[in-house]
Parts: structure tokens; sequence; C-alpha cells
């Protein structure tokens, strides 16, 4: 499980009562993009024929400038999971980082699980005795990808659930 028991406000957005606003949760979203197509070619060299991940991550970009809604790239994700369905190890993760990115239009906080998956992807993808340096050095790489207008509020987030998110944060 990836997110809080508790909503944080700062993931919801302002219309919902929170106090998220539509240009962070635009940015939340991107940056999702980022981590999960970091690792797609995990899933792509795979599942060469799958175009389920892939979409999803065009999807959230495609919400992100209003051509889609927020359903369409919600499912989209939905079916990126799908994809991982059976699949182990990094493939999988990348799958599933993916089908997360997809979710931020409908949940902002699905930022850190496409972050987290796609951590999980390249430990699951490394060399033996490597998993550990790799991992952090993903991490490391996506939050050099992060803006500024919303480096505190992932940082924070990471720092807040980074034990339910296999602590894959400890970079």
């Amino acid at each position: 499980m990836i997110l809080p028991a508790v909503r944080d406000p700062r993931f919801i957005t302002i219309r919902r009562g929170g106090t998220l606003t539509d240009p962070d949760h635009r940015l939340l979203a991107l940056w999702a993009a980022d981590c999960a197509e970091h690792v797609l070619p995990l899933f792509e060299t795979v599942q060469p024929d799958d175009p389920r991940p892939r979409q999803a991550i065009e999807h959230i970009r495609a919400w992100t400038r209003g051509e889609v809604p927020m359903m369409q790239s919600r499912a989209a994700g939905g079916h990126a999971m799908g994809a991982a369905r059976d699949l182990r190890g990094a493939p999988r993760f990348a799958a599933y980082a993916a089908g997360q990115a997809g979710a931020v239009a409908h949940v902002a906080a699905h930022e850190l699980g496409a972050a987290a998956y796609a951590i999980k992807a390249v430990r699951a993808a490394a060399p033996a005795g490597r998993a550990d340096e790799l991992g952090r050095a993903e991490c490391r790489w996506q939050r050099e990808q992060l803006p500024d207008a919303i480096r505190d509020l992932v940082l924070d987030d990471q720092r807040l659930r980074n034990d339910i998110c296999w602590s894959v944060f400890d970079c």
C-alpha cells in the first residue's frame, strides 16, 4: 500500500477542500510521468507489443495539457497495472510505475507510487550486489527532475511515506 491511511490535504485539490493548486497537480503528474518513463524500457524489452504502460504515460501528459479528461488518464493507468499482472520483477514494477503515473490525474498522491515503483524496477533489474546502489542512484535522478515549485512537497512526502513505500527513498 503506497497511499496513507489519512489523506494529506496538500495532495487534495483546492476545489475538493485541500490545498493543492491545479498547476502543482500538473507538475506532480509530469514528474510521475518522467519517473515512470525512465524505467519503461524495462517493461518494453520484455513486452514490446503491449502499449498499455506507454499509453498511461502519454495519457497523464495529455491530461496535464487539458487534452484528455481525468477519467481517461485514470483508466489508462489501470490498464497499465493490468499489463503488470502476469509479470514478475523489473517489468512488473515498471508497468506499475506507469499505472501509478496515470492515476495521478485522479489522486495526486499516486505521484509517489510512480517514483517508488520505478526505483523498485531499477533494483529488480540490477546485477547481483548492486540493487541498493542503483536504487539510490535512481532516487537521486528522480529528485534532480523535481521542479522547484513542488520539490519541498515531494521531498516531505517521501519522508512521511518512505516506510509504506518499501523505504526506497533513502537516498
